[in-house]
């Protein structure tokens, strides 16, 4: 008698929790719709729009020690500093035993900031100049989707329902977001509408990204086990 070996799926815990995928994908779609929208309206601009010069007069120019913070926050988002970043987080990620995330730490940054960079030369938006392309901010963007994981991760850590796993979501990826654009606009780096822009490309990324990295995680198993399991006769 023949014993068949069962292919079993991949016990490790999916990093796009299933409470809030039915909330983030709409989320996303919204999201992806005003980056549209956005750079539709300023494509091909070079000054401030009416919310920008509406937001930009309270934040732009601070002094010490507000500039120095701001310049602190804003290295975060360079090369070096983004580097550092991610590798802390999915040295993170691995210490608590959560190989999908801390690929998604690395494939949902690299894709927002990967479109955001897209997105700047076919919108060909401008701030100080001719070839400084401003929209989207790249740096909100890579904030934004290292907050989103984090969020992701700790909703799966705390086994958060629907409502509550959303809300942890979408609070880090806001906070996250919101501290590097306003070092942004502090420092005259961004218009407003271009951190908006970069906010809302990571949100529409970072879910697709998640859902990628589970669905490949998932057929690796049965791959494995067809390639493993004797052709018995």
């Amino acid at each position: 008698m023949r014993a068949e070996s069962a292919v079993r799926p991949s016990a490790k815990p999916p990093v796009l929790p299933p409470p809030v995928r039915a909330w983030l994908g709409p989320t996303a779609v919204l999201a992806a719709l005003t980056v549209v929208v956005l750079g539709a309206r300023y494509a091909g601009h070079g000054r401030p729009g009416r919310v920008d010069a509406w937001l930009e007069p309270p934040a732009e120019g601070v002094g010490s020690p507000w500039r120095r913070i701001a310049l602190a926050v804003d290295f975060l988002g360079e090369p070096g500093g983004a580097a550092a970043l991610v590798v802390v987080a999915v040295t993170g990620c691995l210490l608590l035993r959560r190989p999908r995330a801390a690929v998604l730490v690395v494939v949902g940054a690299g894709l927002a900031v990967g479109t955001a960079t897209l997105l700047k030369h076919l919108v060909g938006r401008t701030i100080h100049g001719e070839g400084n392309l401003s929209y989207p901010s790249g740096h909100t963007a890579f904030a934004t989707a290292l907050a989103l994981v984090v969020g992701l991760l700790a909703t799966g850590l705390l086994g958060l329902g629907r409502a509550a796993g959303t809300v942890l979501v979408l609070a880090a990826g806001l906070v996250g977001g919101a501290v590097m654009g306003w070092a942004q606009v502090a420092l005259s780096a961004h218009y407003p509408t271009d951190v908006l822009g970069g906010w809302c490309t990571a949100l529409a990324v970072v879910p697709v990204a998640a859902w990628l990295v589970d669905a490949a995680a998932d057929r690796l198993p049965g791959r494995t086990a067809d390639v493993a399991r004797p052709n018995n006769p």
